[in-house]
């Protein structure tokens, strides 16, 4: 059976939006929904739609990758059910079928393996359109504060099952890397990467973990996955969600903010939950670990390829800071050449 997910090429991408339409509108006639339009966001790890209706409000209709398993999808579910009892959060919550079943097994295309389907509670709000105002970035902080707190305190089930976001994941990815890096780095540049992710793993080995510094995290909290209310804040698209260290968290939207918003966002956070002394340096190792991360991701992508060579200067510049033991979060830092 093939992968019901193949977007190597641009033919096998319309090939697999094609069958997507078809499992979406097949699933739909399972839900108790009078839906009165559909329409495609993205292709991703999922491939997502938007389900307006005339009277139930607007929901998410998701079709699963093979990258995670039916216990895993229906985990994160249950987490999500559980975080929205807290009168401080409000998240994205899956729907039911008509049967009680949360996530679905469609039927497809004959010699494509069916693909999992869940329906999501779609949360109100807008993307934000350029630069997040000061207001909104220190807002941010609070929000995943509260999200972590909240998390914190959840209890797993026997059979709640999510993926760990730590230095096993990181090898993984960074494997993937190693057939893909000539698309846009340099010798001397992949061998800075080599030296960041050797000494990312040697710092992870050496971090103690505690209830205080590690748990449940949304693992892609970016602020493509953060929808805006008056300037309030709220995450969307816990996908990626999984154990991890708090701060690895946090540094996934440090990358999209200048010095002096980091620090403005760090206050936000801490107004609602302390960082351990110390952390800065942790910070920034995962600061640098997010970020080759996200380059592995976008690498086998050819169509990404423009956009990564020209990130590089400052990837490199950063990861020059990293190796060389000097703090760079709160700091302009140069472009380099080269890379």
């Amino acid at each position: 059976m093939m992968e019901f997910f193949q977007y190597d090429t641009d033919e096998n991408r319309r090939s697999l939006l094609a069958r997507a339409r078809k499992v979406a509108l097949s699933a739909l006639q399972q839900y108790d929904l009078e839906w009165e339009r559909i329409q495609f966001i993205q292709l991703s790890d999922t491939i997502t739609y938007k389900i307006e209706t005339s009277t139930a409000g607007s929901y998410l209709l998701r079709i699963h990758s093979a990258r995670l398993r039916k216990e895993e999808i229906a985990s994160e579910l249950v987490l999500l059910q559980a975080l929205n009892k807290s009168s401080e959060l409000n998240l994205p919550e899956g729907l039911a079928n008509c049967n009680g079943s949360y996530v679905l097994e469609i039927e497809t295309e004959e010699g494509y393996q069916r693909p999992y389907v869940t329906m999501m509670r779609w949360v109100d709000g807008e993307h934000a359109s350029g630069k997040l105002s000061d207001s909104c970035v220190y807002n941010v902080g609070v929000m995943m504060g509260r999200l972590h707190d909240v998390a914190a305190s959840f209890v797993s089930p026997a059979d709640f099952v999510r993926p760990e976001w730590g230095a096993d994941q990181f090898r993984s990815e960074f494997a993937k890397l190693e057939l893909y890096h000539t698309r846009f780095l340099s010798n001397e540049g992949w061998k800075s990467y080599q030296a960041a992710a050797e000494t990312i793993l040697s710092e992870l080995t050496e971090m103690e973990r505690s209830d205080q510094n590690h748990g449940l995290i949304h693992g892609d909290l970016h602020t493509g996955n953060i929808v805006f209310n008056d300037e309030q804040p709220y995450p969307i698209d816990f996908g990626r969600c999984g154990y991890g260290y708090y701060l690895y968290d946090m540094a996934g939207l440090l990358l999209e903010l200048n010095p002096k918003q980091r620090g403005m966002f760090i206050q936000g956070y801490e107004s609602v939950r302390k960082s351990e002394p110390g952390y800065i340096r942790q910070l920034e190792c995962f600061f640098i670990m997010f970020m080759i991360e996200n380059y592995c991701h976008h690498a086998p992508d050819p169509r990404e390829t423009s956009s990564l060579i020209e990130e590089q200067p400052y990837a490199g510049a950063y990861i020059r800071e990293y190796l060389s033991g000097h703090s760079f979060l709160f700091e302009v830092i140069e472009p380099v050449k080269n890379m």
